[in-house]
């Protein structure tokens, strides 16, 4: 492999993702620290240890829309079983979020933490549900304020959900 000038690397690094880190792969076991791409670097690092986390996020707004379509929109569906597919992804929502934790535990300190970001984007998904629905979103009134617990999320029993 011929040798890339730092600048060359860092423009590879928009280019050829795969080969820009097969090439700092290979300084790094060369020990040819100051020929290394390190803003990029850090910066792939940073975001490897936020993907996990981010993940997580997802699944808990998940769970926050299913247990607030479930506590306030049940009537719009109507149907016996309405909004039974909503308890089976918050149990599906809560397992991934244990396997997670399982793999990367200090998450699960770090998760309790991002209840509001996980709300917002919780929030934004109720309103286009709505707006799919033909309903206007702010004739509902969704708190902008988390009305669920971290605990609660998590932990709230959904068989009494379902047989009250």
């Amino acid at each position: 492999m011929r040798t890339l000038s730092k600048e060359e690397l860092k423009r590879l690094y928009d280019k050829d993702f795969p080969l820009w880190v097969e090439i700092n792969l290979q300084l790094l076991k060369e020990k040819a620290y100051d020929l290394v791409d390190w803003e990029n670097l850090l910066e792939e690092i940073e975001d490897m240890g936020r993907s996990d986390l981010k993940a997580c996020i997802s699944y808990l707004a998940v769970i926050l829309e299913h247990l607030y379509k479930w506590d306030n929109f049940k009537n719009l569906v109507g149907g016996k079983d309405a909004g039974i597919n909503w308890i089976k992804s918050i149990r599906n929502a809560r397992k991934e979020i244990l396997k997670v934790f399982d793999m990367s535990p200090s998450l699960r300190s770090k998760l309790p933490l991002e209840l509001t970001t996980a709300w917002k984007h919780a929030r934004r998904e109720l309103e286009y549900w709505l707006e799919d629905n033909d309903y206007d979103p702010e004739k509902f009134n969704i708190p902008e304020k988390c009305p669920y617990t971290y605990e609660e999320a998590m932990s709230r029993d959904l068989k009494k959900l379902i047989h009250p």
